[in-house]
């Protein structure tokens, strides 16, 4: 499966993936809404980011350059700019992610915490239940049960299936961030 996924990309001699974006202007990596900034501050266009980001993903664990074709060659202070643009652009996404895992992180221990709780409490009210053998206590603790069990299972879902997706996402835009980006010139069509 992997060799044929390959297939579609050029290697360099290094033994790298080239991912190729072709534009016709380094204007057009970017977003209009935000011309008057910086490079290095301007907003990725959405389509890029996703290109570079399902190119990463489909390549899994082999390197990669981001090769970018231009009809017109920028200069070398824009050609750092756009390193420097796409690097911030992935480490605010990281960032994005880290935040998340800690979201789920909170609401796993929140959750586990619930239900350990109702645990030891439904526990003490099956004791009593079973002492008095009232109806209405026994279904209370029954509930009680069912609660904690709800609450674990909640954490431990979030934990072991939202995590992970978190853990690859930073992993995917670690490897971006560490990439190298290379300008080429392109004859104009």
């Amino acid at each position: 499966m992997k060799k044929t996924v390959l297939n579609r990309y050029e290697i360099n001699e290094k033994e790298q993936v080239m991912i190729d974006v072709s534009v016709q202007t380094v204007e057009h990596l970017y977003h209009d809404f935000d011309k008057t900034a910086p490079y290095y501050r301007k907003e990725l266009d959405q389509e890029f980011v996703d290109y570079l980001t399902e190119c990463v993903q489909e390549i899994g664990k082999y390197p990669f350059v981001v090769r970018i074709s231009l009809e017109k060659m920028p200069d070398e202070i824009l050609m750092d700019r756009v390193q420097k643009s796409i690097n911030s652009y992935y480490i605010y996404l990281k960032e994005v992610e880290i935040r998340s895992m800690k979201r789920i992180f909170r609401r796993f221990v929140i959750l586990f915490v619930t239900g350990l709780v109702l645990l030891v409490l439904a526990i003490l009210a099956t004791r009593r239940a079973t002492l008095h053998e009232g109806v209405i206590a026994e279904v209370f603790a029954q509930g009680l049960t069912i609660a904690a069990w709800v609450s674990l299972w909640e954490a431990l879902v979030n934990i072991f299936l939202e995590w992970r997706p978190c853990r690859e996402n930073i992993r995917l835009y670690n490897r971006v961030i560490d990439s190298q980006t290379i300008f080429r010139h392109l004859p104009a069509s």
